[in-house]
């Protein structure tokens, strides 16, 4: 039996190499993907374009006018003439953000009184707009305390100090890079076994398998071992590339990190088999695991924190092993999650792995009826 197995496992892995279209679809993708996302996926925002409508033109105002050109954030500082420009240039979003420093801001820090300075934001970016919000706020309390300690007043009080643990730097590269190790294993892994018997049927060859001494739970772990295999590597490049080129810390257990990845790809294997079992060509094929793989990463947590979703929604991501993957990554690269906490995000897992391969087999011994 496990002669045969191991028999159909090589002929599967070597049908992948020589397939010019399954080869270019398992290397040249997944390695452009992880260059471009971890760069086009990023938390920060930058390049923003602001305006400033300077009604005082005194000292302090113009400084803090240079306060706000000279920050990495803002590309261009564009300066209002009159409170009629304001509205169209947040309609038009030329801006995302318009400053206001009134008449009498000058006059009023020298005379040690408050001097508000307002700004109007572009609510259609909501995120970006809350983002550009704390850099201003950042910029006018330096700009407070550098004057405080200019004119010999005691700096403002300050009641929260803030520390990012596990990445103090918030460099989006740490947060963006694990978690690709999650989409595109996901990628591979669906793809890899969704084409197998696909490409068997369209080349003629699975009926071949069928009268063969091969049994039906054999023919299975033979298309479902290369597929784990192929995941195992892809995985492995990507961590070597976060490691290596991102410079992302990976300060936990590797062991726990592989475990997790092969009932992972075990979970996400078992959908790829449902989809070849349905399927009759290999394009067929490819727009069934698509069709899988845009839900999936959305209930993920990738882009947006399962916390956040409604609760009926967050009982649908308990089905999502990428939801639980996710956990595991982030954990064992940035903050050296313990075992017993990875075993919380384990044992879901296997359960859908479990799942998703007995509903494959389960259908699969149907359709050969």
């Amino acid at each position: 039996m496990w002669q045969r197995i191991a028999h159909l496992i090589r002929k599967e892995l070597l049908a992948v190499w020589r397939d010019r279209k399954s080869r270019m679809v398992l290397i040249g993708p997944p390695l452009l993907q992880l260059v471009v996302f971890s760069f086009a996926i990023t938390q920060e925002v930058r390049n923003l374009d602001i305006a400033v409508l300077n009604q005082d033109l005194g000292v302090d105002s113009r400084e803090l006018v240079a306060r706000f050109a000279a920050s990495p954030y803002f590309r261009t500082v564009g300066a209002l003439r009159g409170m009629a420009e304001i509205g169209p240039a947040l309609d038009s979003r030329d801006v995302i953000a318009v400053v206001q420093i009134g008449s009498d801001f000058s006059r009023s820090l020298a005379a040690g009184n408050a001097a508000p300075v307002q700004i109007l934001l572009d609510g259609r970016r909501s995120n970006a707009a809350q983002i550009v919000q704390g850099y201003a706020l950042t910029i006018v309390d330096s700009f407070n305390a550098d004057l405080s300690e200019r004119h010999g007043h005691k700096p403002p009080a300050r009641s929260l100090v803030a520390r990012a643990w596990f990445n103090p730097n918030l460099e989006s590269l740490w947060s963006t890079v694990p978690s690709l190790m999650v989409i595109l294993t996901m990628l591979v892994g669906v793809i890899v076994t969704a084409l197998s018997v696909a490409r068997e049927r369209e080349l003629g060859t699975f009926e071949q398998l069928l009268v063969s001494p091969l049994r039906p739970i054999e023919i299975l772990i033979g298309k479902t071992v290369p597929a784990l295999i192929i995941g195992l590597g892809e995985g492995t490049a990507i961590l070597l590339a976060a490691v290596l080129a991102f410079r992302v810390p990976f300060t936990g257990s590797l062991p726990l990190l592989y475990a997790g990845m092969v009932l992972y790809l075990a979970a996400v294997i078992g959908v790829g088999l449902f989809i070849s079992s349905l399927v009759a060509t290999q394009q067929q094929a490819v727009l069934g695991a698509f069709t899988f793989m845009a839900p999936a990463m959305l209930l993920s947590g990738f882009a947006t924190p399962v916390e956040n979703m409604p609760d009926w929604l967050q009982m649908l991501t308990l089905g999502d092993p990428a939801r639980f993957f996710l956990v595991i990554v982030k954990g064992i690269f940035l903050k050296d999650m313990p075992a017993s906490e990875v075993a919380q995000s384990l044992w879901p897992m296997l359960l859908i792995a479990v799942a998703t391969l007995s509903g494959a087999t389960w259908f699969f011994r149907r359709r050969l009826q």
